[in-house]
């Protein structure tokens, strides 16, 4: 498997719910490497940017409304395979179908409040980090 980065977020609830350190320890625990974190709150704007391809869903308002509800945490993550390793470890979007074990699963609420994000294709983590990171914080 080759090596790849990804994005990932701590989403408001979890930073709001004091589960940053507990998901960053599952991250480290799972083989990833940190490239690049920070914290920031999103206006709605730029949550709207970064949720772009779901402009025209139902559910984009709420989206947006959550994402620049409070603090997130950005993350870039290096491991083989990252994309899907970081898509396993956070488990299925919906934290009852999500597997035990898994972060959504054991940190999160529900559909909308689920702790994480992660990128879901290369293109998309490209897209991802670049919206959040510049090339000198990759380094």
């Amino acid at each position: 498997m080759a090596l790849e980065r990804t994005f990932a977020i701590i989403k408001p609830d979890a930073v709001g719910n004091g589960q940053q350190g507990e998901i960053l320890a599952r991250i480290q625990r799972a083989g990833f490497k940190i490239v690049a974190i920070k914290t920031m709150r999103l206006t709605k704007e730029e949550a709207g940017g970064f949720y772009a391809v779901h402009k025209e869903r139902p559910f984009f308002g709420e989206l947006t409304d959550f994402m620049s509800s409070g603090k997130i945490v950005a993350l870039v993550l290096e491991a083989e395979g990252a994309i899907a390793k970081w898509r396993d470890t956070m488990g299925a979007t919906d934290p009852k179908k999500a597997a035990p074990g898994t972060i959504r699963h054991d940190l999160g609420t529900s559909i909308g409040n689920n702790c994480s994000h992660g990128s879901d294709a290369p293109d998309t983590a490209a897209f991802e980090i670049g919206y959040f990171f510049a090339g000198m914080e990759l380094i």
